[in-house]
């Protein structure tokens, strides 16, 4: 009997639609050490379905489908959804991400919740927040720090 999860998957897994599949899968490779884990050619040249390995977790992405709900970012005119993605060195991602044509949105710096955190877009128009994890701290403190940063953006 086949396992419930397929091999190498975990139970949530983002799917990307992106235009350019192909492309997409080159950048994620150059910005994230992305490895190709699968990928399915339609008749006519595009990728009908791919995924890529990124650390211990999997991204499934595909060119436009008609037939799809998932509609690319630029189609229309933004994005739903954000990629987290927990590294060993945020700073150093940071950087290989823009250098591989990624567009830096929030540089790195330290955050209330123990991450330190940055977000770039990608050239396909999703947005990847990348964090290292430096600091466990407590509910009440996370709280107490929490009010402070809305109150410091105009929030509180």
């Amino acid at each position: 009997m086949a396992d419930a999860i397929p091999k190498g998957y975990r139970t949530v897994t983002p799917y990307l639609s992106v235009d350019d599949a192909r492309a997409a899968i080159d950048f994620y490779a150059r910005a994230f050490g992305a490895e190709e884990f699968e990928k399915m050619e339609a008749p006519n040249g595009a990728i009908a379905h791919a995924s890529v390995k990124i650390g211990d977790s999997l991204v499934m992405l595909s060119d436009p489908f008609p037939m799809s709900n998932a509609k690319p970012p630029k189609e229309i005119g933004g994005t739903s959804v954000v990629i987290f993605l927990y590294v060993e060195d945020v700073d150093a991602a940071f950087q290989r991400a823009v250098d591989a044509g990624a567009t830096a949105t929030v540089p790195p710096e330290d955050m209330f919740w123990g991450d330190r955190f940055a977000q770039v877009g990608d050239p396909f128009g999703h947005y990847w927040q990348i964090a290292t994890h430096v600091e466990d701290v407590s509910e009440e403190e996370i709280a107490e720090r929490a009010k402070q940063a809305m109150s410091e953006m105009g929030m509180g």
